[in-house]
């Protein structure tokens, strides 16, 4: 008798394991299923209200309608009506885009003909959620310095400054913006340039750097406002207060205009822009950049404004942009 009692004891031992486990298991698949039937709950209240009200709880209100959520083009022509239409027919699609306006500064008013093509262009293409809207900003004296004037009924805060002869794919658009919207006081481009010390001549005397010193480099001061995002206000500040004489030597020599406007941002903010890596398609090939002797034109720039502004605001940067869902390497 006293031999068998070890093993009973043992034997109520192991199956009371077995019922603590068996129970255990029990309250951990009744708390998944719990959980399982609270989350159906909920998805099946938010689907009928629009947002959730279990338990107090509210959804992420949508923002994409507020100024911040959407974001317009400002696009600059001229003469290349054919190139208008395509860009036009292509950005109009694209989401977030509340609306467009081309910066006209020909002698002669837009056709009624081109202007019924784009706007029954854009009437077809917007997409179901927004229609956007069209407008023409008439400007009576042909200067580049048109493509900043102040915009009074602008409706959002992202400016995405674009010439008429590029064309950019929509999820890269998307991406900048983004980008943008994370830092919102800077410009966000994909055409980064550099300006650099020129050490030969001294005397606080700067060089103008194209594509190819970045590319050797990797440091960048500006992105080029044929393709960039920037907030509406230095849309008003380059109106009130960019310097005059600095206006006129954009309007005299038709160059420069995106220079000045990287100024600007950089001195007001002390910070650099951002590039984003992207591949932009140009239908054109006739701008300024083409023109002999476009380098030495920049650099006089660039070392006109350094004298206006009294100091070198642009501030030198390494860092770029990538979308990881786009790139195999960072």
């Amino acid at each position: 008798m006293r031999g068998s009692l070890p093993i009973s004891r043992r034997s109520v031992f192991k199956w009371r394991q077995v019922a603590i486990g068996t129970l255990g298991s029990a309250k951990i698949m009744f708390l998944i299923l719990g959980c399982l039937a609270l989350t159906i709950l909920a998805v099946a209240n938010r689907n009928r209200t629009g947002s959730s009200s279990l338990m107090g709880w509210t959804g992420d209100v949508d923002r994409s309608y507020s100024p911040r959520g959407r974001y317009s083009i400002v696009m600059n022509t001229w003469k290349r009506y054919d190139l208008l239409k395509k860009s036009i027919s292509h950005y109009v699609s694209c989401p977030k885009l509340d609306s467009i306006h081309i910066v006209w500064s020909e002698p002669d008013p837009p056709s009624d003909s081109l202007k019924r093509y784009l706007n029954h262009v854009v009437r077809l293409n917007s997409r179901k959620d927004q229609q956007v809207e069209l407008v023409f900003d008439i400007n009576k004296e042909d200067s580049l310095n048109n493509r900043f004037k102040e915009i009074k009924d602008l409706r959002t805060d992202a400016v995405f400054s674009i010439d008429d002869d590029i064309i950019f794919p929509c999820s890269s658009v998307e991406f900048a913006f983004t980008v943008w919207q994370s830092a919102p006081d800077t410009m966000v481009g994909y055409v980064p340039r550099m300006h650099w010390v020129d050490r030969k001549k001294g005397n606080g005397k700067y060089k103008y750097g194209g594509w190819w010193s970045v590319w050797w480099t990797g440091s960048y001061s500006m992105v080029l406002s044929k393709i960039a995002f920037f907030h509406k206000k230095y849309l008003k500040l380059y109106t009130d207060e960019m310097p005059a004489s600095i206006k006129e030597y954009i309007t005299k020599n038709r160059n420069c205009e995106d220079i000045a406007m990287s100024f600007l941002v950089a001195n007001a903010t002390s910070t650099p822009p951002i590039w984003v890596k992207g591949k932009i398609f140009e239908m054109g090939s006739t701008g300024i950049s083409s023109i002999g002797g476009h380098s030495e034109r920049r650099t006089e720039c660039v070392n006109k404004f350094v004298g206006e502004f009294k100091r070198m605001p642009l501030v030198p940067t390494n860092m770029k942009a990538i979308d990881g869902r786009d790139s195999w390497f960072w």
